[in-house]
This record gives C-alpha cells, structure tokens and sequence, in this order.
C-alpha cells in the first residue's frame, strides 16, 4: 500500500493544500493529512477546530485519514506504516526549505518525500495570508475550502 503523510499545521486548511490533497490521490493508496502540534506556535484555530475544517473538507473522500500528532513527521510516519512524506511547493523559497527537510528525513530514516507544484490558481496563497485576511476582516471564503466558515 502507497501510504503518504501529508504534514502541517493547516491554521487553516487553504484552497492550496485543498488542491494537493486532491490531485495526490491518484498516486497513493491512502493519505494521512496529519496536523502537527506545536506548543511553541501561537495557533488562530484550535487543533480540534483544524482538525474539523479538514474533516468536513474530505468527508466522502474515503482514501483520506485526519490525525494529530507531536514530535518528528518521521517517527509518525514509522508509527502509520507510512512510505512517503507528501509536500507541496508554491515557490523557490519553499523549495529550499522543503528540501533541507527532506534530505534531513532521508538521512534519518530513509524516508522518501514526494513534492507536488501547487496550481498556479492557488500558488500566492498560505495560511499566514489567510490569518491576516481574517484578522482584518477581508473576504478569506475565497482562499479556503467551504468546510472553514466563521460564524
């Protein structure tokens, strides 16, 4: 079974990680969107509010699991029987970052990482953009998926 992690802290879920997940499907079994805990980040979203807005996002995509977890993505990925650490990219920089942490993971316990290009429709956002929209009351509807509504 191709099993990928697909790691972050998702505060919130944006319309880019939406467009990953979806598109990665096709190329593993499963995908374990996995939001990771931070003590020392200051979250806008509770756990159990990213966690919802995730689960609501992929409610009828049964390939699809949702956990939480601390400490290393690859002692996670050893826990879930997991072959592949799943990233996307929206542009060099990421690239940078992403890599160093890949070749990391890959020297620490051989695990591979796959990359995916975020759309172009998609690439300018992230989720600090989305916390900012929201904080100053601008219209975030369009950068996440439905499942991240504010009452």
């Amino acid at each position: 079974m191709r099993r990928a992690v697909f790691p972050g802290s998702f505060d919130p879920i944006t319309l880019g990680h939406f467009d990953i997940i979806m598109r990665s499907l096709q190329l593993f079994d499963e995908i374990i969107i996995a939001i990771g805990i931070n003590a020392d980040k200051k979250n806008m979203f509770s756990l159990e509010q990213r966690k919802s807005f995730i689960e609501k996002a992929f409610k009828d995509e049964s390939k699809i699991k949702v956990v939480t977890y601390d400490g290393l993505t690859i002692e996670l990925c050893k826990r879930l029987n997991a072959n592949f650490i799943l990233r996307g990219l929206r542009n060099p920089a990421d690239f940078e970052f992403e890599k160093a942490i890949a070749h990391t993971n890959r020297k620490l316990s051989k695990m591979e990482t796959v990359f995916l290009l975020t759309a172009s429709s998609t690439s300018f956002i992230s989720s600090s953009i989305v916390r900012d929209v929201i904080r100053n009351n601008g219209d975030y509807t369009v950068l996440v998926p439905d499942s991240v509504r504010l009452k």
